[in-house]
């Protein structure tokens, strides 16, 4: 995390739109976790934009502003659906397991008008 590699008298920002997520359900983005886990500190500021702040078409704008009235509503129903949990304060990053390599696809077949490979012709 590059912000651990902020210097003396330096500064940094960071933006980024909490909307624009492509996640798989379930896995929080990492801008909103360190929202979660940065929150409170002295010397660290978020700053939260709406529509009125984004300068867009205003066909756009209501776009916008019908998906964030869309997700609030959405996530009213999940917290009021009985049973439900309440939304963890702060989620730990698991670590990441490396993808196993894919295995080569085996090679084709010869055909007439594909001469024989190496491999195949020695089981010939």
């Amino acid at each position: 995390m590059f912000l651990t590699r902020i210097g003396f008298n330096s500064k940094a920002v960071v933006n980024g739109d909490i909307t624009q997520v492509d996640l798989p359900q379930g896995r929080q983005s990492g801008l909103r976790e360190a929202q979660e886990v940065l929150a409170g500190i002295e010397g660290i500021k978020f700053f939260t934009f709406d529509e009125r702040d984004v300068v867009r078409h205003t066909l756009v704008q209501k776009i916008v502003t019908a998906y964030d009235r869309f997700d609030r509503l959405k996530q009213e129903r999940e917290e009021a659906r009985p049973g439900s949990l309440p939304p963890p304060a702060a989620t730990v990053a698991q670590p990441r397991t490396p993808l196993a390599p894919k295995p080569a696809p085996p090679a084709p077949a010869p055909t007439p008008l594909m001469p024989p490979t190496p491999d195949s012709s020695a089981s010939s």
